[in-house]
């Protein structure tokens, strides 16, 4: 099958910690995972940052980048993304400056507003005098790529610090969000921008436009750039598909009651007594999965993109058995006739 050679796969990867498995085994996952990605002719992994939960180990993404670039050959690896909330600007920008310098070229810097936790955890992140509101996000984004590109105005009040390792390249960064407020961040900046579908399947297209239509060229982007994160799953037969992706109706739904397990198995989804409430919720959560054969996943996928006006999809795979979710990448990868990675000598 050939396809539209424009069409870019990406991955963004959770470290799903699967029932019966440990945190660890969650992080060899995902190490192999992006090693197997990198084959298949995937263009970025990106990794999540989430906080107190016991269902995705992805804590530090800026630590796992370092660790899955240096396992990998061509594949983008990059945050997706840093909850820039939490932490200063001069710190983020010096993490990936790390990176950048030990890995030019192939290193994307993703940065999130939500804080990827409960309000709780949120406080005891951002605990201590350098706290600031979520008002100031703009801000923060601001210097964030002042610190990245040496570009703070005089009148700054820290335009004398540099961040460190200073290079000749930077990383490549993105705005990711769920709104049109978060898309206008994007155009003011003059950013790519990637939507989170899989997070909420609302809003979105309209979020593209007002990001396409307010778009300000920068050094660093002249043309608008967007992408989708997708929740998608492929297996050989529909059946099976339907069978991997009850594990995701039931995780939904226990993240939406608050019930912060570890990610289910088909037998514990298909074995739980759904209240007619519970099902209207898990339909409606339907609308953001993509999941079937993967001619079917393709096809929609790409009716997505066209509605969204982007042609690079940001996948998030997840299921109970760690075989199929590989396979899931595998059989995506084939349907886009993704160039694979020749074998090292």
């Amino acid at each position: 099958m050939t396809e539209r050679p424009n069409y870019l796969l990406s991955v963004l990867d959770q470290s799903p910690i699967r029932t019966g498995a440990t945190p660890a085994d969650a992080i060899r996952e995902t190490f192999e995972l992006a090693e197997l990605c990198d084959r298949l002719g995937y263009h970025r992994y990106w990794l999540a940052e989430h906080h107190n939960t016991l269902g995705l180990a992805g804590t530090a993404p800026e630590i796992l980048i370092g660790q899955i670039a240096a396992r990998t050959r061509r594949i983008r690896v990059g945050s997706g993304g840093v909850m820039l909330s939490h932490y200063s600007a001069l710190k983020v920008a010096e993490n990936f400056r790390m990176l950048e310098t030990l890995f030019p070229g192939r290193i994307d810097l993703g940065i999130g507003r939500a804080p990827g936790s409960d309000h709780l955890t949120a406080m005891a992140l951002a605990h201590g005098p350098g706290a600031m509101p979520l008002e100031q996000f703009p801000s923060r984004i601001r210097d964030v790529l002042g610190f990245l590109n040496e570009t703070l105005p005089d009148e700054h009040p820290f335009a004398r610090v540099r961040a460190m390792p200073a290079g000749s390249t930077v990383p490549e960064v993105w705005l990711l969000g769920t709104s049109s407020e978060s898309a206008s961040f994007a155009a003011y900046f003059g950013l790519p921008f990637s939507f989170a579908h899989f997070i909420t399947a609302d809003g979105g297209p309209e979020a593209m436009e007002i990001y396409r239509a307010n778009f300000r060229p920068s050094e660093w982007l002249k043309e608008p750039l967007g992408s989708i994160g997708v929740f998608c799953l492929a297996a050989d037969t529909p059946e099976e598909a339907e069978r991997l992706t009850s594990s995701r109706d039931l995780w939904i739904l226990q993240l939406y009651k608050g019930e912060r397990g570890t990610y289910p198995t088909p037998e514990q989804a298909q074995a739980y007594r759904f209240t007619d409430r519970e099902r209207a919720f898990v339909r409606a959560s339907r609308n953001r999965t993509t999941s079937g054969t993967p001619d079917q996943v393709r096809k929609r996928l790409i009716a997505l993109g066209e509605t969204f006006g982007v042609s690079e999809f940001v996948i998030v795979t997840i299921c109970h058995d760690f075989a199929a979710r590989k396979r899931s990448y595998e059989l995506i990868a084939e349907a886009f006739a993704l160039q694979m990675a020749t074998p090292r000598p």
